[in-house]
């Protein structure tokens, strides 16, 4: 079964999913109310309760990781997420070596880079993910994600674990 995993973005690194215990089933507070930071820390208690998150609103719109190996549906859950609601739903544009196709645009499909750029750009901690496939590489960059969430949406991506 594929994971859901939602991430924040500061200043080039990520942060954990918010998971929060349970108070009790009465108290309808906020996650982010009722955490202290102290809870955002998943090795300190591992097997906390995930609760629903609940944006505040000066929190900016955040990440969404969708996980899951090959053929468990990670993919078109990602696409029917992005077509129920693509006002508030986008994909970050990925970054390739690989060479363009002719009915290709560049920043539509992928942003097509070098391999030295690319490189370059997972040397200095620009790729939030990034994996070879058939001798080219792939990646989603920090760059195309605060894109998407610059124009207030919330970025979904999927990986396939390696």
């Amino acid at each position: 079964f594929p994971v859901l995993m939602s991430l924040t973005l500061t200043a080039g690194f990520r942060r954990s999913m918010r998971l929060c215990r349970r108070k009790s089933r009465t108290n309808q507070q906020s996650c982010y109310a009722r955490c202290p930071s102290s809870c955002y820390s998943t090795l300190a208690a591992p097997y906390e309760e995930v609760v629903r998150y609940q944006r505040h609103p000066t929190d900016r719109n955040r990440l969404i990781i969708l996980v899951g190996p090959a053929g468990v549906g990670v993919n078109e859950l990602r696409r029917r997420l992005i077509t129920s609601n693509p006002r508030e739903f986008q994909s970050a544009v990925p970054h390739t070596t690989r060479v363009q196709k002719s009915y290709e645009m560049n920043g539509r499909e992928y942003h097509y880079v070098s391999k030295e750029t690319f490189e370059n750009m997972v040397y200095s901690h620009r790729m939030l993910e990034y994996g070879e496939y058939k001798g080219y590489l792939y990646g989603t960059s920090i760059d195309a994600v605060r894109t998407v969430l610059d124009e207030g949406k919330i970025c979904v991506i999927d990986l396939e674990p390696q």
